[in-house]
């Protein structure tokens, strides 16, 4: 027999929705600094990269101390998947299991503008819910959702020159 459970409130819906993209925050933050570290200091994307990876780190921390003051929990094993989650996500079969592909920085462009993306709606979503709860500071909110559309336009710059220098000499 099937035991009846009481219905989510709104509270707890944003609960989950923001641990949601904690977790996502989470392997952003791994994932930026990964591609950070691979980029050789020559390369002329290495100062935009590093630069990158700290401001998804401090998105991160602007996350975490808005579900502070909305008293929301962190729930850590959903933090602590997400990590994980990025760790095994290098593991890819491109045949080769101690180096990156040549096409790691391209795919992990992508996968880090997809999560940017993401990151902004949840900006977003916080920004409409601001305007009813005074926890919620619009302002600040408005500078995230700024910072991830300068984000996003960063990523989709590299992602292209990328894409540029990978594949155009191997298309006929």
């Amino acid at each position: 027999m099937a035991m009846k459970t009481a219905p989510r409130t709104g509270r707890d819906l944003l609960g989950v929705y923001l641990n949601d993209h904690l977790a996502g925050a989470t392997a952003g933050a791994e994932l930026s600094r990964r591609m950070a570290a691979s980029t050789g200091p020559r390369e002329a994307a290495a100062g935009t990269l590093k630069n990158l990876a700290a401001e998804i780190a401090a998105d991160r921390g602007s996350l975490i101390e808005i579900m502070a003051r909305l008293n929301i929990p962190l729930r850590s094993y959903k933090v602590f998947a997400a990590w994980a989650g990025e760790k095994v996500g290098r593991l890819k079969l491109n045949r080769r299991l101690l180096t990156r592909s040549p096409l790691s920085s391209l795919e992990e462009a992508e996968i880090l503008w997809l999560g940017v993306e993401g990151k902004a709606a949840g900006w977003r979503t916080l920004r409409v819910l601001a305007e009813r709860d005074a926890r919620l500071d619009i302002r600040v909110l408005d500078e995230l959702i700024a910072r991830a559309a300068r984000q996003s336009a960063t990523l989709e710059n590299l992602r292209t020159n990328l894409a540029e220098q990978l594949l155009t000499d191997n298309v006929g």
